[in-house]
């Protein structure tokens, strides 16, 4: 199998892709969107599914799923939000859009504009979307995946959960991919900073990447 490094370089998604990835509400960098395509392109030969913690608009999301396709086989790309946004995406905080409140109900919801930007893309059929929180869906998952991306709440009691419900089920082999690691506290928060460096701890990862704040590990065996 290439590494990750060789596959970024060779491989690159749909033109299509690339246009509603940059049009899509979200907040990934494209350099760093590549990346993610390159080891969602390496996963995806595990013939496994790749799960995304963090769905929000789908930017992320369709990068995932045109990789899977690209890669060719059956992969399928699971994703979970439960799709009322998360800490700083709540009102009067930075991050929050009042586009994506849903004004029946005066809660953020992410589900329609996710959709929008799945069927913009034309991967509708690659992605399973889970709604619902994180833990529990972790709780009642029972098989192996081929990439973890953990990408949503930047708590310590959110990271940590997602690290600890979904990285046990990372096939040896997979990836873990880990956005906005920050190792000085200046440039972020601390959250997915610990749960890497964790990871990196267990003895059970190697890290093959990182371009800017995404970190790839490769799970190399037992000890989550």
């Amino acid at each position: 199998m290439e590494s990750v490094e060789s596959v970024e370089e060779s491989v690159k998604p749909a033109a299509d892709v690339v246009a509603t990835f940059l049009t899509a509400k979200g907040f990934m960098p494209l350099d760093e969107g590549m990346a993610l395509y390159a080891a969602a392109f390496e996963a995806a030969r595990l013939g496994l599914p790749l799960l995304e913690i963090g769905t929000y608009c789908g930017r992320s999301t369709i990068l995932l799923a045109d990789a899977a396709r690209r890669a060719g086989g059956d992969a399928t790309v699971l994703t979970v939000d439960h799709h009322r946004g998360s800490e700083e995406q709540q009102p009067g905080w930075e991050y929050h859009d009042p586009e994506l409140v849903d004004p029946e109900v005066g809660l953020m919801d992410t589900l329609p504009t996710f959709r929008r930007t799945l069927h913009a893309a034309g991967l509708e059929d690659r992605v399973i979307a889970l709604v619902g929180r994180s833990p529990r869906v972790a709780a009642v998952w029972g098989g192996k995946l081929g990439l973890v991306f953990v990408d949503g709440g930047h708590t310590d009691e959110h990271a940590t959960a997602d690290y600890e419900g979904w990285a046990p089920h990372l096939a040896e082999g997979g990836l873990l991919v880990v956005h906005d690691v920050f190792p000085d506290p200046a440039d972020g928060g601390q959250a997915p900073y610990r749960i890497y460096r964790r990871a990196l701890a267990s003895g059970a990862f190697v890290e093959v990447s990182a371009l800017r704040s995404l970190r790839v590990l490769r799970r190399t065996g037992p000890g989550i």
